[in-house]
């Protein structure tokens, strides 16, 4: 039996299409290109980069007229409000930990002006999958300080009653899905939950925040490859801060940034300045609105960076120099340039940035008060919220556990915790 032999065994079916001249193009069901006749490899430099779009300089100065998103006075307020506000909880919820009060914690520092300039441009409705460096969204969205410090101190008020470590936040009513510790994992989850919103048409979108760090993690490539075959609405949101924990982006990735990966997967994409609060609602306004309408990925990848410490289990002196995180800090700061372009158009003054400092100062103090004097949730709550009726190991485990605790009530402070 020879290959020949099978040919013409087919017949007809399998019959060669010889292509007339060398000009035809391929027929290969995998890629749309042309043929050529000359060995080259595709070079990784192939295009000097790809740009960053931005709204205002560093002064806080808009360039282009025609780009300029035109905000009223009172939403630019409360971006700068909310950015600050952030910026004040996060300074004492970090000193918190350094005291012993709270277990850990992860600061925003540097990261502000994404949060706002993507929150501000969706709709309530839309359903946000977070990483963990994401509280300014949430923020925006209206989560009152104290759910924020009930979740770090894992006290009776936490809606997640006192299962997660600090800073993993969610709200059902907000529409932000609670954070899990594992990176990247919401990627394919979110393509999911997209793909559900576009079955169900009712005009919402997915918004997905991740590290660049997490771009190198599986789960990153299936979420983009689920996303744009399935032709879901979703934004995916890298925030690419510098900084993968210690390893810098020279190591971790030898391309083009993120935004380079979305073409790959045939997803419509864009580079921003992170730092420009207005670049950055102007892509996540415009993504928003294309992905409903057109059921379609969109990659978004705003550069920042992080200023603060990884988290306070990381010490980033280890890695990168004090003068390089001033120049961030001082130079190019997303709450700088916002306070610019404000002073510019006479929305703000040294009197008003003071008068603020303090009452912001004073509204996270009251809460984080409040939060430490709060009791802790019920032991009851370590049985619920799994089986709808609780099978009998799980009962036994129950009533185990409540007998050793009276037996030995001297070990168990249970004033702290609700009845």
């Amino acid at each position: 039996f020879s290959l020949n032999s099978f040919f013409t065994m087919q017949g007809p079916v399998l019959q060669q299409q010889p292509f007339n001249t060398p000009e035809e193009k391929p027929q290969f069901p995998g890629a749309s290109a042309d043929f050529v006749e000359r060995l080259e490899f595709i070079q990784p430099n192939v295009i000097s980069g790809i740009p960053i779009y931005r709204v205002m300089d560093r002064q806080g100065q808009i360039l282009n007229p025609a780009e300029d998103p035109k905000i009223p006075r009172e939403e630019v307020l409360n971006f700068y409000q909310k950015m600050t506000l952030l910026n004040t909880m996060d300074r004492i919820l970090y000193e918190s930990q350094r005291q012993g009060r709270i277990s850990f914690y992860m600061t925003n520092y540097g990261e502000e002006g994404t949060h706002m300039g993507s929150a501000a441009a969706l709709e309530p409705t839309d359903l946000v999958f977070g990483q963990y460096r994401e509280a300014g969204v949430l923020m925006y969205r209206g989560f009152p300080l104290d759910l924020f410090m009930a979740q770090c101190y894992a006290n009776a008020d936490d809606l997640g009653k006192g299962r997660q470590m600090p800073v993993h936040y969610g709200c059902k009513d907000l529409n932000f899905v609670t954070i899990s510790s594992p990176l990247a994992t919401q990627l394919p989850q979110a393509a999911g939950a997209a793909y559900a919103l576009k079955r169900e048409n009712n005009n919402r979108a997915v918004i997905c925040y991740f590290g660049e760090g997490a771009a190198s993690e599986g789960d990153a490539h299936a979420g983009f490859n689920f996303a744009a075959t399935l032709e879901c609405p979703i934004i995916f949101f890298c925030r690419n801060n510098g900084y993968a924990i210690s390893t810098p982006t020279s190591e971790q990735y030898r391309g083009d940034g993120i935004a380079a990966r979305g073409p790959g997967y045939g997803i419509m994409s864009i580079r921003v300045d992170g730092n420009d609060v207005f670049a950055v609602y102007n892509a996540t306004r415009e993504a928003r609105r294309r992905a409903v309408a057109e059921n379609q990925p969109f990659l978004i990848e705003a550069m920042t960076y992080r200023i603060g410490h990884h988290s306070t289990s990381d010490d980033s002196s280890a890695y990168r120099s004090v003068d390089e995180v001033n120049y961030w800090d001082k130079q190019d700061h997303p709450i700088s340039r916002l306070r610019h372009y404000m002073v510019s158009r006479g929305w703000w003054d040294e009197d008003q940035e003071r008068a603020w400092r303090k009452q912001s100062r004073q509204h996270v103090m009251e809460a984080f008060e409040r939060a430490e004097r709060r009791l802790k949730p019920s032991p009851d709550n370590l049985f619920s919220d799994v089986y709808d009726e609780n099978p009998p190991l799980l009962k036994k485990q129950e009533q185990d556990l409540f007998q050793h605790i009276r037996q030995y009530k001297e070990h168990y402070p249970l004033d702290l915790y609700e009845k």
